[in-house]
């Protein structure tokens, strides 16, 4: 008999709150292995927070957390060798050329081979033609590349990726789309917080919408496609898009609608 394969990552009753602010009130859900998993909400909601406990960066005043395994708070040490994070903003020199910043964090992680570890990362991302360029010279589709790239210098099974196309243009969220696709296709679990519902339903295997400091609906994209009633026949059937779910799942949980409810 096979044994389960534990999640990669499990939160169970995370809070977090900022004096009488409540970021976090009791956040759950699991993510499996080798999967793109995607956190919905607007600005405000959470997200980040969340992250930041995720990456030992913040401790949580309650609930527990673990990653590959180990828990946030007991382990930190263990939690950050498994994992690699990336902001909101690409995180490379611009003095530097992409080959530079590369060489630079592998030697900071003490790793074998710097130089070979640039040059492969350089070719898996699309790079190579460019590695000796400084970076001030990229695209903003090319830096976040790069900084993904730099995440990945010790091959973490866990990333975190926090906003990760924020400010940039189609093409270059496209770009950035196929490197993240193509980690999870390797087998590294990916962790995706978005503002951008295309973006969660274009990538992400399991969707949570973070909300008011809750997960309010957790599941596949065909799962909370079924919280809407079924598409309508006129000429072409219509599946309900994510961004629908999500407005019509975020409006019901408002604080007008709440207030009236009460009144």
């Amino acid at each position: 008999m096979n044994t389960p394969v534990p999640p990669a990552i499990q939160i169970k009753g995370v809070q977090k709150s900022y004096k009488d602010l409540h970021v976090l009130k009791g956040v759950d859900f699991d993510v499996a292995r080798g999967s793109i998993f995607a956190l919905l909400g607007s600005n405000g909601a959470g997200k980040t927070t969340l992250v930041r406990i995720l990456s030992t960066l913040l401790k949580p005043d309650g609930g527990t957390a673990s990653v590959n395994g180990f828990d946030v708070a007991s382990e930190p040490e263990r939690v950050r060798e498994s994992i690699s994070l990336t902001g909101q903003f690409a995180a490379v020199d611009e003095v530097l050329t992409g080959r530079e910043n590369l060489v630079m964090i592998a030697r900071l992680r003490q790793a074998k081979g710097p130089k070979q570890i640039a040059d492969a990362l350089l070719e898996r991302f699309g790079l190579a033609d460019a590695g000796g360029r400084r970076v001030a010279t990229y695209s903003g589709g090319m830096r976040r590349r790069l900084d993904i790239a730099m995440s990945l210098i010790g091959e973490p099974p866990v990333i975190f990726l926090d906003e990760p196309t924020t400010g940039l243009d189609p093409e270059a969220r496209i770009e950035v789309w196929n490197v993240i696709q193509d980690l999870a296709d390797s087998g590294t679990t990916v962790l995706l917080t978005t503002q951008y519902l295309d973006e969660a339903e274009k990538l992400a295997d399991r969707i949570a919408i973070l909300h008011q400091g809750t997960i309010i609906v957790s599941g596949t994209l065909a799962e909370l496609r079924a919280l809407l009633p079924s598409a309508t026949v006129e000429y072409v059937e219509r599946q309900p898009t994510l961004e629908e779910v999500f407005l019509a799942v975020v409006g019901d949980k408002s604080p007008a609608n709440d207030e009236e409810a009460r009144s």
